[in-house]
């Protein structure tokens, strides 16, 4: 859990550090259309798209350049037809990687991709090659401060699976991705809007990488991030070098 936390935080500052908004904006543009696509247009009946919504508003993307991505997610507006696409790999030191992508254009966003880990010590794999090592969940972040035992009986009430303490003191709810946004709404109602909200791929275990590797990686994982095509990406590196290296 640790670790998925660490890697996780470097896109995040990745994001929070990017003055470039222009992409900021394709990529959350894109998720809203695809969302809007994949499970209709109004928010309220599509956990997906009212979290991509969400982000959007964050971000502060204008209302109407939101107003648009859904229009056009719901074929109701010209513009170019994204597909989810899952690249999966390895990193520096054999870490599993998912990548995944949203594309107009398949043959591009694999070349950028394969170049990315080619400079950073990482490969493709084949589909299926490490996606076993993964299972998605719903993930409720909440920083340092929060009352442990309060949240985790609202978190049970709220029908979660999990609550983790991060080294930090930071802590994460986990839920299953189908009530994830039941979960969301009851932790709301109990007193805990959560800081961030996401659906995200969690690594089952953790590959213990070299201090070498491990700063490969961190490289790796910020070039990615950097990719207009790439959404997220998951690894299954430990948070900490291996003893002795």
């Amino acid at each position: 859990m640790a670790g998925h936390s660490k890697w996780a935080n470097i896109q995040h500052r990745k994001q929070r550090q990017d003055d470039k908004r222009g992409r900021l904006f394709s990529k959350l543009i894109r998720e809203v259309t695809v969302a809007a696509r994949a499970g209709g247009p109004n928010p309220a009946d599509n956990p997906r798209l009212r979290l991509a919504v969400e982000k959007a508003q964050a971000a502060n993307m204008p209302k109407d350049t939101v107003a648009r991505a859904v229009r056009r997610g719901a074929g109701e507006d010209g513009g170019a037809a994204y597909e989810e696409v899952r690249y999966e790999g390895y990193g520096p030191g054999g870490a599993a990687l998912l990548i995944d992508c949203l594309t107009d254009n398949r043959n591009r966003t694999v070349s950028e991709v394969r170049h990315a880990l080619a400079r950073h010590g990482g490969r493709l794999g084949a589909g299926g090659s490490v996606a076993y090592l993964f299972r998605p969940a719903g993930v409720l972040a909440y920083a340092p401060g929060a009352d442990g035992e309060a949240l985790l009986e609202a978190a049970l009430e709220a029908g979660a699976e999990d609550l983790q303490r991060r080294d930090d003191g930071a802590f994460e709810v986990l839920a299953a991705p189908a009530d994830f946004a039941a979960a969301r709404e009851r932790l709301a109602a109990a007193g805990f809007p959560p800081d961030h909200a996401a659906l995200e791929q969690r690594a089952q275990s953790e590959a213990a990488l070299s201090a070498a590797d491990a700063a490969r990686l961190a490289e790796l994982l910020e070039r990615l991030a950097e990719l207009d095509d790439v959404q997220a990406v998951a690894t299954n590196a430990a948070p900490e070098p291996a003893d002795g290296d």
